[in-house]
């Protein structure tokens, strides 16, 4: 998909309702999230270590679908995440545009002339991803607690780092299973890419939905590059052993 491509969004002054308002966000959201899976997919790194000139153009097209699925279910976790600090009227107005975001992409495939018999098996998709994804979430958190742990007590500022990086760590992990079809041994580096790209995607996205707090970003931002330090040093013990 290309931005020439997809279908052009509505003026506010076009819209006359919540619900259309909530319908033209989500739009919007799906659209950035289809061309950041874009820029993923075509970023040499990712081509390099996803193996995509071994693979069959049916695989090459799944593995772009995941990383899809991926961005799309990113925002929807994010618009539910229970510390988001926005107010209780624009998080009632999240969860109408989470709730829109699998239909406002299926639109977008039929924009694009995909045939009807698929779009019924991307809506379940999107509904299975997200499902699947936000069940995974406890078992992130806890394996987040253990590993912060290890060394120290946990204190509440390690605790609300854990819920910070939960719904990237999430979508991640998963993402990296689904592409590599379960085969993740010696594929560490790939997945340090992917929870790289969507750590800066969601960055971008979760800042903007509270205000874009400078102080916030921060904090994001260190707890992001706190989690990639751990991450390169279990890998290496790992491969030490």
């Amino acid at each position: 998909m290309t931005n020439r491509e997809m279908r052009p969004l509505k003026k506010p002054e076009e819209l006359n309702s919540s619900e259309e308002v909530a319908e033209a966000t989500a739009m919007a959201l799906d659209q950035a999230a289809c061309n950041y899976a874009h820029v993923i997919y075509w970023d040499n790194q990712f081509q390099k270590l996803a193996r995509l000139d071994a693979l069959e153009q049916v695989e090459q097209d799944r593995i772009f679908n995941e990383l899809v699925l991926g961005c799309v279910v990113l925002l929807m976790l994010v618009q539910e995440a229970p510390d988001l600090r926005v107010s209780d009227d624009k998080r009632g107005f999240l969860k109408d545009v989470r709730d829109a975001l699998p239909k406002a992409h299926v639109a977008e495939l039929r924009h694009l002339g995909v045939e009807k018999e698929y779009l019924k098996d991307w809506e379940k998709l999107i509904d299975m991803r997200f499902t699947e994804y936000a069940r995974d979430r406890h078992g992130v958190r806890a394996a987040a607690m253990t590993l912060e742990s290890k060394d120290k007590d946990l204190a509440l500022d390690d605790l609300t780092k854990i819920q910070l990086l939960l719904p990237v760590q999430t979508v991640g992990i998963g993402c990296h299973q689904h592409i590599c079809r379960g085969e993740t041994d010696g594929r560490d580096e790939l997945l340090k890419l992917i929870l790289r790209r969507l750590g800066d995607f969601y960055l971008e996205f979760r800042v903007r939905l509270e205000g874009g707090k400078i102080t916030r970003l921060d904090r994001v931002r260190m707890a992001i590059r706190r989690f990639f330090r751990r991450l390169r040093k279990r890998l290496r013990l790992a491969q030490n052993e």
